[in-house]
Protein backbone atom coordinates (compact mmCIF):
# COMPACT_ATOMS: atom_id res chain seq x y z
CA UNK A 1 0.00 0.00 0.00
CA UNK A 2 1.30 3.46 -0.90
CA UNK A 3 2.29 5.63 2.06
CA UNK A 4 0.09 8.73 1.94
CA UNK A 5 2.77 10.65 3.84
CA UNK A 6 5.01 10.51 0.76
CA UNK A 7 2.43 12.25 -1.45
CA UNK A 8 2.50 16.01 -1.96
CA UNK A 9 -0.82 17.74 -1.50
CA UNK A 10 -2.67 19.41 -4.36
CA UNK A 11 -2.23 22.76 -2.62
CA UNK A 12 1.55 22.36 -2.52
CA UNK A 13 1.54 21.46 -6.22
CA UNK A 14 -0.40 24.52 -7.39
CA UNK A 15 0.40 27.13 -4.74
CA UNK A 16 4.11 26.66 -4.01
CA UNK A 17 5.26 27.81 -7.50
CA UNK A 18 3.02 30.89 -7.22
CA UNK A 19 4.36 31.79 -3.79
CA UNK A 20 7.93 31.33 -4.96
CA UNK A 21 7.43 33.56 -7.99
CA UNK A 22 4.91 36.30 -7.14
CA UNK A 23 3.53 35.99 -3.59
CA UNK A 24 2.14 39.54 -3.47
CA UNK A 25 0.48 39.57 -6.91
CA UNK A 26 -3.33 39.28 -7.16
CA UNK A 27 -4.35 35.64 -7.37
CA UNK A 28 -8.13 35.61 -6.84
CA UNK A 29 -10.26 38.69 -7.50
CA UNK A 30 -13.90 38.16 -6.62
CA UNK A 31 -16.90 40.17 -7.82
CA UNK A 32 -20.57 39.83 -6.95
CA UNK A 33 -22.48 42.07 -9.34
CA UNK A 34 -25.65 41.72 -7.26
CA UNK A 35 -24.02 43.49 -4.30
CA UNK A 36 -21.15 45.39 -6.01
CA UNK A 37 -18.70 43.47 -3.81
CA UNK A 38 -15.06 43.24 -4.87
CA UNK A 39 -12.48 41.29 -2.86
CA UNK A 40 -8.91 40.65 -3.98
CA UNK A 41 -6.50 38.11 -2.51
CA UNK A 42 -2.80 37.87 -3.25
CA UNK A 43 -1.15 34.49 -3.34
CA UNK A 44 0.20 35.08 0.15
CA UNK A 45 -3.19 36.09 1.58
CA UNK A 46 -4.84 33.11 -0.10
CA UNK A 47 -2.19 30.86 1.44
CA UNK A 48 -2.70 32.38 4.89
CA UNK A 49 -6.44 31.72 4.81
CA UNK A 50 -5.84 28.23 3.44
CA UNK A 51 -3.40 27.54 6.29
CA UNK A 52 -5.93 28.71 8.89
CA UNK A 53 -8.49 26.37 7.33
CA UNK A 54 -6.06 23.45 7.27
CA UNK A 55 -5.14 24.04 10.92
CA UNK A 56 -8.82 24.17 11.83
CA UNK A 57 -9.45 20.88 10.04
CA UNK A 58 -6.51 19.14 11.68
CA UNK A 59 -6.40 20.66 15.16
CA UNK A 60 -10.01 21.52 15.96
CA UNK A 61 -11.85 18.79 14.09
CA UNK A 62 -9.07 16.22 14.54
CA UNK A 63 -9.00 15.07 10.92
CA UNK A 64 -5.96 13.43 9.38
CA UNK A 65 -4.89 12.97 5.73
CA UNK A 66 -7.42 10.81 3.93
CA UNK A 67 -10.46 12.33 5.67
CA UNK A 68 -13.44 13.30 3.52
CA UNK A 69 -14.78 16.85 3.54
CA UNK A 70 -18.04 17.80 1.83
CA UNK A 71 -17.65 21.35 0.50
CA UNK A 72 -21.16 22.64 -0.18
CA UNK A 73 -20.24 26.22 -1.02
CA UNK A 74 -20.62 28.53 -4.03
CA UNK A 75 -17.81 29.89 -6.19
CA UNK A 76 -16.54 32.52 -3.76
CA UNK A 77 -13.19 33.90 -2.58
CA UNK A 78 -13.64 32.16 0.78
CA UNK A 79 -14.38 28.89 -0.98
CA UNK A 80 -11.14 29.31 -2.95
CA UNK A 81 -9.21 29.43 0.33
CA UNK A 82 -11.26 26.67 1.97
CA UNK A 83 -10.58 24.26 -0.87
CA UNK A 84 -6.84 24.88 -0.67
CA UNK A 85 -7.03 24.40 3.09
CA UNK A 86 -8.80 21.07 2.70
CA UNK A 87 -6.20 19.84 0.22
CA UNK A 88 -3.34 21.13 2.36
CA UNK A 89 -4.71 19.06 5.23
CA UNK A 90 -4.65 16.02 2.92
CA UNK A 91 -8.43 15.75 2.81
CA UNK A 92 -10.56 14.47 -0.04
CA UNK A 93 -13.05 17.12 -1.17
CA UNK A 94 -16.49 16.00 -2.29
CA UNK A 95 -18.84 18.52 -3.88
CA UNK A 96 -22.11 16.83 -2.98
CA UNK A 97 -23.95 15.88 0.22
CA UNK A 98 -22.27 12.80 1.67
CA UNK A 99 -23.30 11.21 4.95
CA UNK A 100 -19.96 9.36 5.02
CA UNK A 101 -17.98 12.62 5.10
CA UNK A 102 -16.04 13.43 8.25
CA UNK A 103 -16.78 17.15 7.94
CA UNK A 104 -19.17 19.33 5.96
CA UNK A 105 -18.44 22.98 5.17
CA UNK A 106 -21.71 24.62 4.21
CA UNK A 107 -23.73 27.80 3.96
CA UNK A 108 -26.66 28.13 6.34
CA UNK A 109 -29.20 27.26 3.66
CA UNK A 110 -27.42 23.92 3.06
CA UNK A 111 -27.00 22.76 6.65
CA UNK A 112 -29.83 20.25 6.17
CA UNK A 113 -27.78 18.56 3.43
CA UNK A 114 -25.12 17.61 5.98
CA UNK A 115 -27.33 15.21 7.92
CA UNK A 116 -25.31 12.27 9.22
CA UNK A 117 -21.93 14.01 8.87
CA UNK A 118 -19.77 13.89 12.00
CA UNK A 119 -18.84 17.59 12.08
CA UNK A 120 -20.48 20.56 10.37
CA UNK A 121 -19.18 24.12 10.03
CA UNK A 122 -21.20 26.92 8.44
CA UNK A 123 -19.80 29.91 6.56
CA UNK A 124 -21.56 33.26 6.38
CA UNK A 125 -19.34 34.23 3.42
CA UNK A 126 -19.34 37.76 4.85
CA UNK A 127 -16.27 39.81 3.94
CA UNK A 128 -16.02 41.16 7.49
CA UNK A 129 -16.15 37.72 9.07
CA UNK A 130 -19.60 38.14 10.57
CA UNK A 131 -20.80 34.93 12.29
CA UNK A 132 -23.75 33.00 10.91
CA UNK A 133 -26.97 34.07 12.57
CA UNK A 134 -29.41 31.55 14.06
CA UNK A 135 -26.90 28.73 13.78
CA UNK A 136 -28.37 25.31 14.68
CA UNK A 137 -27.08 23.64 17.83
CA UNK A 138 -24.03 21.48 17.11
CA UNK A 139 -22.94 23.42 14.03
CA UNK A 140 -19.63 25.31 14.27
CA UNK A 141 -19.41 28.88 13.06
CA UNK A 142 -16.50 28.79 10.64
CA UNK A 143 -15.59 32.49 10.80
CA UNK A 144 -15.38 32.45 14.59
CA UNK A 145 -13.44 29.18 14.78
CA UNK A 146 -10.94 29.75 11.96
CA UNK A 147 -9.63 33.14 13.04
CA UNK A 148 -7.80 31.76 16.10
CA UNK A 149 -5.75 29.32 14.04
CA UNK A 150 -2.27 29.97 12.70
CA UNK A 151 -1.57 31.22 9.19
CA UNK A 152 1.28 28.76 8.60
CA UNK A 153 0.74 25.06 7.94
CA UNK A 154 3.03 22.05 7.65
CA UNK A 155 1.32 19.30 5.62
CA UNK A 156 1.65 15.72 6.79
CA UNK A 157 0.51 13.82 3.73
CA UNK A 158 -2.26 13.44 1.20
CA UNK A 159 -4.46 10.80 -0.26
CA UNK A 160 -7.41 11.19 -2.61
CA UNK A 161 -7.97 14.86 -3.48
CA UNK A 162 -11.29 15.37 -5.26
CA UNK A 163 -14.31 13.12 -5.68
CA UNK A 164 -12.27 9.92 -5.74
CA UNK A 165 -9.34 11.24 -7.78
CA UNK A 166 -5.81 11.22 -6.31
CA UNK A 167 -3.66 14.33 -6.34
CA UNK A 168 -1.72 13.32 -9.45
CA UNK A 169 -4.89 12.77 -11.48
CA UNK A 170 -6.48 16.08 -10.45
CA UNK A 171 -3.25 17.91 -11.22
CA UNK A 172 -2.92 16.22 -14.61
CA UNK A 173 -6.50 17.10 -15.50
CA UNK A 174 -5.99 20.68 -14.35
CA UNK A 175 -2.87 21.08 -16.46
CA UNK A 176 -4.65 19.63 -19.50
CA UNK A 177 -7.58 21.99 -18.89
CA UNK A 178 -5.20 24.94 -18.63
CA UNK A 179 -3.48 23.99 -21.89
CA UNK A 180 -6.82 23.46 -23.63
CA UNK A 181 -8.01 26.89 -22.54
CA UNK A 182 -4.70 28.54 -23.33
CA UNK A 183 -3.91 29.69 -19.77
CA UNK A 184 -0.37 30.69 -18.85
CA UNK A 185 1.28 32.33 -15.85
CA UNK A 186 0.88 35.81 -17.38
CA UNK A 187 -2.91 35.53 -17.74
CA UNK A 188 -5.75 37.17 -15.86
CA UNK A 189 -8.70 34.82 -16.39
CA UNK A 190 -12.26 36.20 -16.26
CA UNK A 191 -14.80 33.52 -15.32
CA UNK A 192 -18.39 33.24 -14.17
CA UNK A 193 -18.31 29.42 -14.14
CA UNK A 194 -19.77 27.88 -10.94
CA UNK A 195 -17.79 25.29 -9.00
CA UNK A 196 -20.67 22.87 -8.43
CA UNK A 197 -19.18 19.89 -10.25
CA UNK A 198 -15.73 18.33 -10.42
CA UNK A 199 -15.29 19.39 -14.05
CA UNK A 200 -16.34 22.98 -13.32
CA UNK A 201 -14.02 23.22 -10.34
CA UNK A 202 -11.03 21.83 -12.21
CA UNK A 203 -11.58 23.86 -15.38
CA UNK A 204 -12.60 27.10 -13.66
CA UNK A 205 -10.33 27.19 -10.61
CA UNK A 206 -7.67 24.51 -10.26
CA UNK A 207 -6.57 24.90 -13.88
CA UNK A 208 -6.02 28.63 -13.36
CA UNK A 209 -3.76 28.01 -10.37
CA UNK A 210 -2.00 25.10 -12.06
CA UNK A 211 -1.09 27.41 -14.93
CA UNK A 212 0.21 30.04 -12.52
CA UNK A 213 -2.47 32.45 -13.77
CA UNK A 214 -4.78 34.64 -11.69
CA UNK A 215 -8.56 34.44 -11.54
CA UNK A 216 -11.23 37.12 -11.77
CA UNK A 217 -14.31 35.25 -10.59
CA UNK A 218 -17.69 36.93 -11.10
CA UNK A 219 -20.98 35.75 -9.62
CA UNK A 220 -24.38 37.11 -10.56
CA UNK A 221 -22.67 38.65 -13.60
CA UNK A 222 -24.08 41.83 -15.07
CA UNK A 223 -23.43 41.73 -18.85
CA UNK A 224 -23.27 45.52 -18.90
CA UNK A 225 -20.20 45.40 -16.65
CA UNK A 226 -18.22 42.84 -18.64
CA UNK A 227 -16.32 45.01 -21.13
CA UNK A 228 -15.41 47.63 -18.54
CA UNK A 229 -14.18 44.88 -16.21
CA UNK A 230 -12.04 43.30 -18.91
CA UNK A 231 -10.23 46.61 -19.24
CA UNK A 232 -10.02 47.53 -15.53
CA UNK A 233 -8.82 44.06 -14.47
CA UNK A 234 -6.49 43.67 -17.45
CA UNK A 235 -8.17 40.42 -18.42
CA UNK A 236 -6.29 38.36 -21.00
CA UNK A 237 -8.38 35.16 -21.08
CA UNK A 238 -12.05 34.38 -20.58
CA UNK A 239 -14.31 31.45 -19.80
CA UNK A 240 -17.96 31.06 -18.88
Amino acid sequence: MRDIHQVHTLTEAVLDPILAREPAAPRVTYYDDATDARIELSGLTLANWAAKTANLIRDEFGLSPGARVAVLLPAHWQTAAVLLGCWWAGAEVVLHPDADADLALVTLDRVDESEGVGEVAALSLDAMGTPVRDLPVGVTDFATAVRVHGDQFLPRGAGVALDGMPVAEVLAQARKAAARQGFSEVDRVLSSTPWDTTAELIDGYVAVLAAGASLVQVVNPDPAQRERRIVSERVTAQRG
